[in-house]
């Protein structure tokens, strides 16, 4: 089994003008492939997705966010 991994969500251009630019949420990606994302800010939000990719599909944003791997 592998172990959890932890990345930050990088945000180099805020396009909705909700999040703002640099570290906008934590997250990790679980042995299972599962992700949660904790977002940072005024609207903070715990989110589970199936996998990294479903998630960067709805806020990466065509790679304006991107995932930075910690671990």
């Amino acid at each position: 089994m592998t172990e959890p991994r932890r990345f930050a969500l990088e945000r180099d251009a805020d396009v909705t003008g909700v999040s703002g630019t640099g570290r906008v949420a934590d997250g990790v990606v679980w042995p299972d492939g599962k992700v949660t994302i904790a977002w940072r800010g005024e609207h903070a939000s715990i989110v589970i997705w199936p996998d990294l990719k479903s998630a960067l599909a709805v806020h990466g944003h065509d790679g304006a966010t991107r995932a930075v791997f910690i671990d």
